[in-house]
């Protein structure tokens, strides 16, 4: 299955909400993901972007919000992040919403202990 490259307007926009995070960059999925002590918080997939939120945020965005889905690469679940397709963020009361998920889902993983490194292969 191949992966479809981010429009370059999506991936500008996204860095601009992830700007004044303390995060570091790095690419998966062949697109822009932003990670706080190495935890992914948000990136871009394909046509739109994800974010790692409390699975009771999650559960209320999702209720709330149609045009929300749960973050589904390969066709399985990622169980704390929704996926938001990129068209939609071109609504600014939209965009706005967006902006306080991205501060929840910075808080949230700023919040979790820094991941473990593994060793690496001899």
């Amino acid at each position: 299955m191949a992966w479809k490259k981010a429009p370059e307007e999506l991936t500008a926009l996204h860095a601009d909400l992830v700007a004044r995070f303390l995060c570091d960059k790095k690419k998966m999925f062949g697109c822009q993901v932003f990670f706080v002590n190495d935890n992914m918080f948000t990136g871009v997939y394909e046509d739109g972007i994800m974010i790692r939120l409390p699975f009771e945020d999650k559960k209320a965005i999702l209720s709330a919000q149609d045009e929300v889905a749960p973050f589904m690469p390969m066709g399985r679940e990622m169980k704390e992040y929704i996926f938001i397709h990129g068209s939609l963020l071109d609504k600014p009361e939209f965009l706005e919403e967006v902006k306080s998920w991205i501060e929840k889902s910075y808080a949230f993983v700023s919040s979790m202990p820094p991941k473990a490194k593994k060793a690496k292969a001899k």
